[in-house]
């Protein structure tokens, strides 16, 4: 993660919580940590701390120390350090973190999801660590939307001509299957409007990365948003990983899972969005009858129907009926 730290909220585009978190794969992670041995763990890009977590509960048991990278963090995550000792906090951004703290038994990559900075971070960690010294590197979002698509947290805090522009915006969203974007997709406003190509993605600097080093492996589980692994073949620990992740490296069974599972949240939130705007044409209909006198003298009529036996009284739609569907009461 780099430069600012703007006001956004990184669960606006999963109305149902719909597996934004790396948690949602422990069951592979945390194994993995085991097998390296691993006594030091960095997380880049805990923010409010939901894996960072799951990380402190397996450190307690473990013996491990955990660091969380993150500039900006949250309540939660800052309320979390102050009751776990195990785990230290850094208030840094990634790339001056990495430049500076002593390199841990792994890596967990989860900061700003755009190819400059996962690519700074990833070449600050080969500088120092090279050759089988590389640790175990584990990442999020390696599949849709950011594993071939730049995501922003601040896009000022990004060289100009590292930036994939121009961005979604706030008039339109993203769909699986559409490097484009869509009236009614969802909405990642500091994503970059078009899907692929060079320098574009996490995954794609993660390729890049392996791609110029020898005998480094990356493996991509493609369940809830996609989980990456990155390892050199040289390390004692390798065989260990490699067992527990070979069933699950780019497994079609559970890439077929994932795109119907992230259809379903884009769908979910087109869907949500219009009824949303249905409501919002339906209430300024009701308000427009409340302050229409025909519909007041319409009333008024109703009534008198009803007093003088000619219309049964449940016939009678009122103004105060109208305020209470608008939840305003009497």
């Amino acid at each position: 993660m780099t430069g600012g730290l703007p006001e956004v909220d990184p669960y606006e585009h999963d109305l149902a919580r719909w597996g934004t978190s790396l948690a949602h794969t422990a069951e592979l992670s945390l194994p993995c940590l085991d097998a390296v041995g691993a006594r030091s763990v960095v997380e880049v890009g805990a923010y409010a701390g939901d894996f960072t977590r799951v990380l402190v509960a397996w450190a307690a048991r473990s013996g491990a120390r955990v660091a969380a990278v993150d500039p900006a963090p949250q309540p939660d995550l800052v309320a979390l350090e102050r009751a776990h000792p195990e785990l230290e906090l850094i208030r840094a951004t990634s790339h001056a973190a990495l430049r500076e703290i002593p390199l841990p038994d792994a890596v967990v990559i989860d900061g700003d999801h755009n190819f400059h900075t996962v690519r700074e971070e990833l070449r600050l960690i080969g500088e120092r660590a090279p050759g089988a010294e590389l640790p175990l590197l584990l990442f999020h979002d390696v599949c849709w939307p950011h594993g071939r698509r730049d995501d922003y947290f601040d896009p000022q805090a990004i060289p100009p001509e590292a930036r994939n522009e121009p961005l979604v915006g706030t008039e339109a969203g993203l769909h699986p299957g559409d490097p484009g974007v869509r009236p009614h997709g969802v909405p990642y406003p500091r994503s970059a409007a078009r899907e692929g190509g060079p320098g574009n993605g996490v995954l794609t600097a993660i390729e890049d990365f392996v791609a110029e080093r020898e005998r480094v492996r990356l493996v991509v589980v493609p369940a809830f948003f996609g989980l990456g692994a990155v390892w050199h073949l040289d390390t004692p620990w390798s065989d260990a990983v490699a067992a527990i992740l070979d069933p699950w490296d780019r497994n079609p069974v559970l890439e077929r899972l994932e795109a119907n599972r992230v259809h379903h949240i884009a769908q979910a939130y087109a869907a949500a969005l219009e009824l949303e705007r249905h409501r919002a044409g339906q209430e300024a209909v009701l308000r427009r009858m409340l302050e229409s006198s025909a519909f007041g003298v319409a009333e008024r009529l109703s009534r008198l129907r009803v007093r003088l036996g000619i219309a049964p009284a449940q016939s009678v739609i009122s103004k105060d009926e109208v305020r209470r569907v608008l939840g305003e009461g009497r």
